[in-house]
């Protein structure tokens, strides 16, 4: 028998009875390949993954706008989009913090519960019903969030290798049952890094694609040789779409850059007036523009769901695809990028369920559809949030 057969034969056996074995329960285990593009899947060098679709269920998560890490991330694990959740974007400002900026790169501000508490998400929820958390990072697990981080949760670190990641999950697995995590989350990043630097058609990002696939493909035979059953949510948070310097929006060849703050700048932009400049910024960018299209932010098309909340900045223009809005200096633009329009067919991304009870192709639906069927999967009760449960209700 093969490792991969005993664990599906581990998850078919039902629950009582693997209890009266003294057998484990399963565990839920949420996967990110960060910029996972829905179609990677179909280039024929995921073996593991795509054996776990084929056994389980595939789909593709339209992501939310913005088509960014952070404010997607959260939004599978909330059920909310950026709007209610309040993390809406990569960079944000919010005015009852002036002159502050939340960004990746500041982890004063980044870990900071103050960006985080407008929504409570899934491992929080979850410890709250007594459902033990391990987070190997996820965007918002370093942080207290009302209080409250999972049971095990880990510093994000990109230099903490792919095998010590797999290797720290399997060591919780051989716990004792009383302190072994229900539910662990697990991210990847090569495949978005790759992506950005090469392009999504380059041999680097498939060589990342294959990487991850294998190191997914150990953690299976892992959970196998313990007899640990679990149900894995496999999820992107966007796909990615080509760059080059020769589509590039240079806001300084528009307005002078003194009159404007640019909170984000790239495939869309998130602009702020500077003080006293709210009329001019807002003539010189809301006329039409030749591969981009400037809003108020009250004024965003419906379909973004997105504008509500006052951390999104007074006007948002969002490139054509392929092109990059930049403010300031020019600098090399390669690769691949995200953060266009969620309707954007290369900003799909990844989904696959196994053991979850879904089977077959889901379609395309909206990534805060994974935050009912998680909470599913945990036997937790979700809360109130924007998702249909159109997943969650097609489990058998």
């Amino acid at each position: 028998m093969t490792r991969l057969y005993l664990l599906l034969l581990a998850l078919c056996l039902p629950f009582a009875a693997r209890a009266q074995e003294g057998e484990r329960p399963p565990v839920t285990i949420l996967i990110s390949i960060d910029g996972f593009r829905a179609d990677y899947l179909d280039r024929g060098i995921t073996p593991h993954l795509s054996r776990l679709a084929a056994e389980g269920a595939r789909g593709k998560l339209r992501p939310s706008f913005p088509t960014k890490t952070f404010p997607n991330h959260y939004a599978m694990v909330t059920g909310k989009r950026p709007d209610k959740h309040g993390i809406v974007g990569n960079n944000m400002i919010d005015p009852r913090r002036p002159g502050e900026k939340f960004s990746l790169g500041d982890p004063k501000q980044s870990l900071d519960p103050f960006w985080w508490d407008q929504a409570e998400p899934a491992w929080v929820t979850a410890e709250k019903a007594g459902v033990r958390s391990a987070t190997m990072f996820w965007p918002g697990s370093e942080v207290a969030i009302g209080g409250t981080r999972p049971a095990d949760w880990l510093r994000y670190d990109r230099h903490v290798g792919y095998e010590q990641r797999i290797a720290t999950i399997l060591d919780w697995m051989r716990r004792p049952a009383a302190i072994r995590p229900a539910f662990v989350t697990l991210y990847f990043e090569a495949v978005d890094d790759a992506g950005h630097r090469f392009g999504p058609d380059s041999a680097e990002v498939n060589a990342a694609i294959a990487d991850v696939d294998g190191r997914i493909g150990k953690l299976v035979a892992g959970l196998a040789d313990l007899g640990q059953p679990a149900r894995l949510l496999i999820v992107a948070d966007h796909g990615m779409r080509a760059t080059d310097e020769s589509r590039v929006i240079q806001l300084a060849d528009l307005i002078d850059l003194a009159s404007i703050i640019a909170v984000e700048t790239g495939p869309y932009a998130a602009i702020e007036p500077a003080a006293g400049t709210d009329d001019r910024v807002a003539q010189v960018l809301l006329k039409p523009h030749a591969h981009m299209t400037c809003y108020r932010r009250e004024e965003l098309p419906k379909q973004l769901h997105y504008g509500r909340n006052p951390r999104v900045a007074a006007i948002i223009c969002i490139a054509g695809p392929g092109w990059s809005i930049l403010a300031g200096p020019p600098w090399p633009v390669k690769g691949g990028a995200h953060g266009y329009d969620n309707r954007d067919p290369e900003m799909l991304a990844l989904f696959i369920a196994h053991g979850s009870g879904l089977s077959g192709d889901v379609g395309t639906v909206d990534n805060i559809e994974v935050y009912p069927l998680l909470m599913a999967l945990l036997g937790v009760p979700p809360l109130a949030s924007d998702a249909a449960g159109v997943l969650a209700q097609r489990r058998r």
